[in-house]
């Protein structure tokens, strides 16, 4: 009886794939952003496959009941990494967005998110590696999902602008496949070296057309 006690009290807590709290006292904060501090030299050490919740523990100084106080697993650690990420992305797409004022504008708008995007992910091989987990982990696809219907809802709030006697339907189609198209496009790029992803991304741009809201 004791031995099953004790293999139970072992046992780790079923994934998740999401934070077990955010921390609101100041202490919890700063221990919080130790752990993902901890998580983004590792990753960018070793790669996201790599890391393990052990190492987390002995770098950041940790015991395994304070780490799992917040992250029940590593996905949910991955999963807090990425949509960090994506909050800087967002803000990317909404700035760049918000100059369209017609299709010239619009397609112009389209190959700034490419570029920057591109640039972004060269600059930060851990969000690239991030990006690559969450294709491969059925828990944490659901934030590309997510993230990806986010810009299609911000390229959609333009188009209807743009475009207002179109029904929502053909929008939100032309709107969804033009976002999933330029993140292959990058995800694509930043797959070879610089000098063949940025003729890539140049590529992808000549190819998009002039007015893309009147796509059917």
């Amino acid at each position: 009886m004791g031995e099953e006690i004790a293999v139970r009290r072992r046992r780790q807590p079923e994934p998740t794939g999401q934070p077990r709290r955010i921390p609101q006292q100041k202490r919890g904060r700063e221990r919080f952003e130790k752990i993902l501090t901890v998580a983004l030299e590792l990753i960018e050490k070793n790669g996201s496959d790599a890391l393990k919740m052990s190492e987390i523990v002995e770098k950041a100084e940790l015991s395994f009941g304070a780490l799992y106080q917040y992250f029940p697993d590593k996905s949910s650690i991955i999963r807090t990494l990425a949509e960090r990420f994506n909050e800087q992305g967002r803000a990317c797409v909404k700035a760049e967005l918000a100059t369209v004022t017609d299709a010239a504008t619009l397609r112009q708008a389209l190959c700034n998110i490419a570029d920057q995007y591109y640039d972004f992910f060269r600059q930060e091989p851990v969000m690239r590696d991030i990006w690559v987990a969450t294709q491969a982990d059925r828990l944490l696809q659901e934030i590309d999902a997510e993230d990806m219907e986010f810009h299609a809802q911000a390229l959609f709030s333009v188009l209807a602008r743009l475009e207002p006697e179109r029904s929502k339907g053909e929008l939100l189609a032309i709107v969804r496949l033009t976002m999933q198209l330029l993140a292959a496009a990058v995800r694509y790029a930043i797959s070879l070296d610089d000098v063949e992803g940025r003729a890539a991304i140049a590529l992808y741009q000549r190819m998009l057309p002039a007015d893309i809201g009147r796509l059917s």
